[in-house]
């Protein structure tokens, strides 16, 4: 997905700070809060201030192009979204958010919750954790050696 034609489809300018939001998350596997992010730019250089930082992510998520992910602390996160219908697992331990595709497998549930609570869903979120393999690896070593 190439975010600046999304952007200027959608009738917005790539303006410097959306691109220097975007690059900083293409560049990390980690979901980054607004704050690291701004301390990224700021330790390469870049001055943007917490107010752009915000405002980018805003525009961004609501046009699809980043997405929030929950670290296992309840605190939000931003990683540069993966375009179509997808969700992400977090490695507990490292933090890397890897997407997979959502499906409809969840039409079921829906349903059942809608009939059993009369309300009309109308979006999910669905957010797995776990160990990736290298901190599975990790763990596995850290055990052998005791």
């Amino acid at each position: 997905m190439n975010w600046q034609n999304v952007l200027t489809e959608n009738g917005y300018r790539v303006s410097g700070p959306r691109r220097l939001v975007m690059r900083v998350l293409e560049s990390n596997a980690q979901p980054l809060t607004p704050l690291e992010i701004y301390q990224v730019l700021s330790q390469s250089g870049q001055a943007l201030g917490m107010v752009s930082v915000y405002r980018a992510l805003d525009l961004l998520t609501e046009l699809g192009l980043v997405c929030v992910v929950f670290n296992p602390d309840g605190s939000a996160g931003y990683v540069a979204g993966e375009g179509g219908h997808h969700h992400h697992i977090l490695c507990q331990r490292c933090r890397q958010a890897i997407a997979f595709a959502g499906s409809e497998d969840l039409s079921s549930l829906i349903q059942r919750v809608e009939a059993e609570t009369k309300f009309q869903v109308s979006d999910h979120l669905l957010q797995l954790f776990g160990l990736c393999p290298d901190c599975q690896e990790t763990k596995a070593d850290a055990l052998e050696e005791k």
